[in-house]
């Protein structure tokens, strides 16, 4: 699967809500964080009853065009939460400022070619795992004298991917994807910040066909729309990725996207805030106190770089956030 042209798309999805303006620790808001595409664990959901997710599914359908071994291609990408404490005796007030947070690594599990045929006949099961992990990092004052450190901790994640097929035509196959976190938790339904180190953050999928091309479900050929509707789909929807008119790729986000989504071109970077309004965010970003700039910088290290970025903004790039309309889509007429 070739995911270059659709990098941009997923590293979006994939960090969107990451952290919320005004993207300090200390803000409410970004206290509780991490709201799309989590799939806690299967314990803590149902302490929930099932009001957080603990498994996703995307369907969809291909028609194949290669009567060798056609195929898909599946990746699934998370985040797992790093949480990073503040060991005792670390100055807040040292250069590098020391405050709990919950950080986040990226994690994917890629399955290879996996054929059509045998998956209409057996579906194809793939667990998975990423163990615990426990770093220091040490905190040193202007002078470079050790004032404490920084304790990083990531717990143990667990899930499989189940993968089958449905043939329903000669040439056409109804195309399944399941995730499921199956990782222990004896917690209560209470404890959402521990549940949350065990999840799958921002769960979605890539899917690449191989000797075939994927049916949009959002824009159907009449002669399918009926196999289309049969697709059930679980807290993520599949949609068309890459170039204009591609069929070979789909992102299954849990985020609402339509077919061939992009990044404006005028945008600098990442903002992760829920709205992505870049312009008012920039000039919210820019208004800040010292103080304000202070903890961001110091808080997270993405939201480091989004603050220097915003900072040594030219005048002319923040003008063109502003007022930019789109080429509208004419609308399909409608049969009568």
């Amino acid at each position: 699967m070739n995911t270059k042209a659709i990098d941009v798309i997923a590293n979006a999805v994939l960090y969107e809500g990451y952290m919320l303006y005004p993207y300090r620790p200390s803000s409410v808001k970004n206290r509780q964080r991490f709201n799309f595409g989590v799939l806690y664990p299967r314990s803590y959901s149902r302490a929930q009853s099932g009001s957080d997710a603990w498994s996703a599914q995307a369907e969809c359908l291909v028609q194949t065009s290669s009567p060798i071994e056609p195929g898909v291609e599946v990746k699934v990408r998370f985040l797992k939460l790093v949480t990073r404490a503040t060991a005792e005796g670390t100055s807040e007030g040292s250069t590098k400022a020391a405050v709990s947070w919950q950080e986040a690594i990226e994690c994917d599990v890629a399955v290879s070619h996996c054929n059509l045929e045998k998956l209409a006949s057996a579906p194809s099961i793939w667990p998975f795992s990423f163990a615990a992990k426990t770093s220091d990092e040490v905190v040193r004052d202007a002078s470079g004298n050790r004032v404490g450190e920084i304790v990083r901790t990531q717990e143990f994640v667990q899930g499989k991917i189940e993968i089958s097929a449905e043939r329903k035509a000669r040439d056409l196959f109804k195309l399944s994807v399941r995730v499921d976190n199956l990782t222990e938790f004896d917690g209560s339904g209470e404890m959402r910040d521990q549940a949350l180190a065990r999840s799958l953050v921002s769960a979605h999928i890539l899917l690449g066909a191989a000797g075939g091309q994927f049916v949009s479900l959002l824009d159907p050929p009449e002669n399918l729309k009926e196999v289309v509707e049969s697709c059930h789909n679980i807290g993520i929807w599949p949609v068309l990725v890459g170039a204009e008119g591609e069929r070979d790729t789909m992102l299954a986000s849990p985020i609402i996207l339509y077919d061939y989504p992009q990044i404006a071109p005028e945008s600098q970077g990442d903002f992760f805030d829920g709205a992505e309004i870049d312009e008012i965010l920039a000039l919210r970003i820019l208004t800040m106190t010292d103080a304000e700039k202070h903890e961001m910088r110091h808080g997270d290290e993405r939201a480091r770089k989004m603050l220097e970025r915003t900072e040594s903004l030219p005048m002319e790039h923040l003008m063109k956030l502003h007022g930019t309309l789109r080429e509208l889509r004419p609308l399909k007429e409608e049969t009568p």
